[in-house]
C-alpha cells in the first residue's frame, strides 16, 4: 500500500470515527431529553407534595416551593385510615397474585399439553373473555359477592382478580415453547401429569410467572373501580380508591395532599421494583417479546 492510499485511509477512518462519534452524541442527547421528558412529572408531583396549595394551583405554575412543607404527608394519616388501606392493598395483591400465578399456570399447561374434550372450544371461550369490556362483568360480579356476604371484605375485592385469561393465554403459550421431549422423558420414568408440570414444567416456567406476576401486582395495587364498588367502608378500601375518595372530601382538593398521598401508595411498588430491578425488566422484556 502506497504512502498515498495509507494517508486517504487514514483520512477516511478518522471521518468515519467523527461520523460514529456525533451519532452517539446525537443518541444520547435524545435518550437524556426523553428521560428528562419522563421523569419530570415525577418530579414535580414530589416537590409539589412539598408546597401549599396556593402554589399548586398559581397561574404562572410555581416549580419550587419557597418553603418546605413536610407536615402534608402527616397530614395524609390524619384525612386517611393510610395504614389500613395499605394493609388491604397488600393483602389483595398478594391474594390475586398468588392465584393468578397458581389457577393460570395450570390452566394454561392444561390448554398446552392435556387432551380432554371440547379443548378447542373451551380455550375459544377463554379468549373471547379477552375480547369483553371488565366493565360489563361489575354487576353479576357485584351480585355473586354480596350473596356470599363479601362486600366490604378484602376476599370480596380479590375474588374477582384471582384468575384471569390473559394469564391462561400467555402461559400457554409459554408451555407450548418448552420442548415436548421433557414430558415424554418423565412419562417413561412413571410421572403423571401432575408430577410433570409441578416438577419439571414449572420451575422451567419462571419467566413467564415472573412476568405474571409483575403484570399482576401492577394491575392490583392500581385497580380503581371495583374496589371503589364493593368496598364503602373506608378502612376496607385499598389506597387506590381510599386516595380517590380525599377528592370528594372538600369543594377545592387539596392537591398537595392527594400528591404526598399518592407518593405514600406509589412508595412500596416503587421499592420492590428497585430491589427486584433485574427480574422485573427480564419479565416486562419477556411479556413484550411473546
Amino acid at each position: 500500500m502506497t504512502d498515498t492510499q495509507t494517508t486517504a485511509l487514514a483520512i477516511r477512518q478518522r471521518a468515519a470515527g467523527k461520523r460514529l462519534r456525533l451519532g452517539n452524541g446525537v443518541t444520547h442527547a435524545v435518550l437524556i431529553v426523553a428521560s428528562l421528558t419522563m421523569i419530570f412529572p415525577f418530579l414535580w408531583q414530589i416537590l409539589m407534595s412539598l408546597a401549599t396549595n396556593a402554589q399548586v394551583t398559581s397561574v404562572p405554575p410555581t416549580f419550587w416551593p419557597g418553603e418546605l412543607h413536610f407536615e402534608n404527608f402527616a397530614h395524609v394519616f390524619d384525612q386517611l385510615p393510610f395504614l389500613n388501606q395499605l394493609w388491604v392493598s397488600a393483602a389483595v395483591t398478594t391474594i390475586r397474585t398468588v392465584g393468578q400465578l397458581l389457577l393460570c399456570s395450570m390452566a394454561g399447561y392444561a390448554f398446552a399439553r392435556l387432551e380432554f374434550p371440547f379443548k378447542r372450544t373451551i380455550f375459544a371461550i377463554v379468549l373471547a373473555i379477552l375480547m369483553v369490556p371488565p366493565q360489563v362483568y361489575l354487576l353479576p360480579q357485584y351480585q355473586i359477592v354480596q350473596g356470599l356476604g363479601w362486600l366490604n371484605t378484602i376476599a370480596g375485592i380479590a375474588a374477582p382478580g384471582i384468575f384471569s385469561a390473559f394469564g391462561t393465554f400467555m402461559m400457554r403459550q409459554f408451555f407450548m415453547g418448552l420442548p415436548e421431549e421433557l414430558s415424554e422423558a418423565a412419562r417413561l420414568d412413571g410421572a403423571n401429569h401432575f408430577q410433570i408440570f409441578w416438577k419439571i414444567m414449572l420451575p422451567l416456567a419462571k419467566p413467564g410467572l415472573s412476568a405474571l406476576a409483575i403484570i399482576t401486582v401492577l394491575a392490583s395495587w392500581n385497580d380503581l373501580l371495583w374496589p371503589l364498588i364493593v368496598a364503602t367502608d373506608a378502612t376496607q378500601m385499598p389506597l387506590a380508591p381510599g386516595i380517590a375518595t380525599l377528592t370528594s372530601q372538600r369543594s377545592i382538593p387539596d392537591y398537595p395532599l392527594l400528591l404526598a398521598a399518592s407518593l405514600l401508595a406509589m412508595a412500596p411498588v416503587l421499592i420492590l421494583f428497585l430491589s427486584m430491578q433485574r427480574r422485573v425488566i427480564d419479565g416486562i422484556a419477556f411479556s413484550g417479546l411473546k
